[in-house]
């Protein structure tokens, strides 16, 4: 996987049965940490892609005919030795995309349990027997066998902001499906994700079962996505990437997740401490960086001082700085992102918004700014920050908030934070979203729960069980039999 060229690290792909070292063009990658060099990732042309793909399709056509009972067997082995390494590969990830140490380490180990959980469902996957004498007209001599079978070749396209947990997310679940896997992870995070394909090929995966291709999206992302022998995409990004995708490919099968504008809705009746603590927690953790992050909270009036009193000390003990002494507050993964945050704060203030926590940019560092009086006018009220930043909408009622939740393009998630389960449930059916939290942070898990997108956040539903259905079709044998004996 790692070979030194001129002293660094030159990370290589995954391809057939062998780390791929044809193609020397290489990518430099930098840590957002301190800007120090990390090494160098394969920059992969149009016939390496070709030949990962290809090995790709030889492999499906014995993959999926492996019992699924053999093909987890593998997911075990992958989990194992995952927890083994876990501590190795969470200082790599901590460094490369600054994210917190211990952050860093629980995705690993949360990551194994997520493919040994997937192992386990897949061996509850069934099919059904259908007697055709259920339908007028039929007698009992017919019958329709329905099970799930694979659909051949996944693209799985991850982020940087979790790359090991959103890498595995997609492959776990089409392997033990008997899908074969493309991995495409983002550039910066790609060093993490070979490591979790490390753990795949030691644990003994099969040749061409699991390959991976690195190199910038805006020159081969068309390519890979318009792959001829690509039957399923499944991606997490930005919408927008998200739709330039789905415009592209058409007839293929997509499962998406997207970007969020994650409302916190506060009623009158809430637990402040409650809703305080839970959004700072939603909101901040690793800076923000996250698409289930809290981005904007729509608080009545009444209770909305009240709030703001307890929300303040909160975001101003949050610790910013290294990820190695295990702050929230860590560098954005670059400084254009880190300047699109400030862009969106700058028009807020100049706007009228009141900074009642005023950070400051330093880089792609940003201390984390709370901005009070933020109105639906101003661009914070709707885009999406990907940064340490939180806008207080007031309104005047219920209604009121649940209006402003649902004019937003996105719907992934919200959470409503109320004592009286009637007012919370009359929020929740209302809200245009996939998921809706009570009394608690917007967050992604636990993994065998629905994780869902709709309008400009996703497509399709993932956790375990939605996401092996996803990468999976139904196939009817039908058996047709004589009611006699002879």
């Amino acid at each position: 996987m790692i070979k030194k060229i001129d002293g660094h690290n030159m990370y290589y792909n995954y391809v057939g049965n062998n780390w791929l070292y044809t193609n020397d063009e290489k990518m430099e990658v930098f840590s957002p940490v301190d800007g120090s060099f990390l090494g160098y990732l394969q920059k992969m042309n149009t016939k390496d892609i070709d030949f990962a793909f290809a090995q790709a399709r030889k492999a499906s056509k014995v993959w999926e005919y492996l019992p699924a009972s053999e093909r987890a067997e593998y997911l075990y082995k992958t989990a194992s030795i995952l927890e083994e390494r876990a501590e190795e590969i969470a200082k790599v990830m901590m460094y490369e995309i600054a994210k917190d140490y211990k952050s860093c380490l629980s995705e690993v180990t949360r990551t194994a349990d997520y493919i040994r959980f997937s192992a386990d469902t897949a061996k509850t996957i069934s099919g059904e027997g259908i007697p055709g004498d259920l339908f007028p007209g039929y007698k009992q001599d017919k019958w329709s066998i329905v099970k799930r079978v694979p659909l051949g070749v996944v693209l799985a396209i991850s982020p940087f902001n979790y790359p090991i947990n959103l890498s595995a997310s997609k492959i776990a679940p089409a392997l033990v499906m008997g899908n074969t896997v493309v991995l495409k992870p983002a550039t910066q995070g790609a060093m993490s994700a070979l490591h979790l394909v490390k753990a795949f090929v030691d644990a003994g995966l099969p040749e061409g079962v699991l390959n991976t291709i690195t190199g910038k999206g805006n020159e081969i992302g068309d390519y890979v996505t318009d792959h001829i022998e690509v039957d399923f995409i499944n991606f997490t990004g930005s919408s927008r990437v998200g739709k330039d995708i789905a415009k592209k490919v058409a007839m293929k099968p997509l499962l998406m997740e997207l970007g969020g504008k994650d409302a916190a809705i506060v009623l009158e009746d809430a637990d402040l401490d409650l809703a305080a603590s839970n959004i700072v927690a939603g909101a901040y953790s690793y800076s923000g960086q996250r698409c289930t992050a809290v981005k904007r909270i729509l608080v009545i009036e009444s209770v909305a001082d009240k709030l703001v009193e307890k929300l303040v000390p909160l975001v101003q003990n949050l610790k910013v700085g290294n990820p190695e002494d295990n702050a929230t507050i860590t560098p954005l993964i670059d400084e254009k992102s880190a300047n699109y945050v400030m862009e969106l704060v700058d028009e807020a203030l100049d706007r009228g918004a009141k900074p009642i926590v005023k950070g400051k940019q330093e880089g792609n560092l940003i201390y984390p700014y709370l901005l009070d009086n933020v109105d639906v006018n101003m661009r914070l009220a709707w885009e999406e920050p990907f940064g340490p930043v939180l806008p207080i909408i007031r309104v005047k009622d219920v209604d009121e908030a649940i209006e402003f939740a649902n004019k937003s393009e996105y719907g992934l998630q919200s959470s409503v934070f109320s004592n009286n389960i009637d007012h919370a449930f009359y929020v929740a059916k209302r809200l245009e979203v996939g998921s809706v939290q009570i009394n608690n942070k917007t967050e992604r898990g636990p993994d065998h729960f629905p994780f869902i997108g709709v309008k400009s956040s996703g497509i399709g539903a993932q956790g375990i069980r939605y996401s092996i259905e996803a990468m999976s079709r139904l196939k009817a044998t039908i058996l047709n039999t004589k009611d006699e004996y002879k």
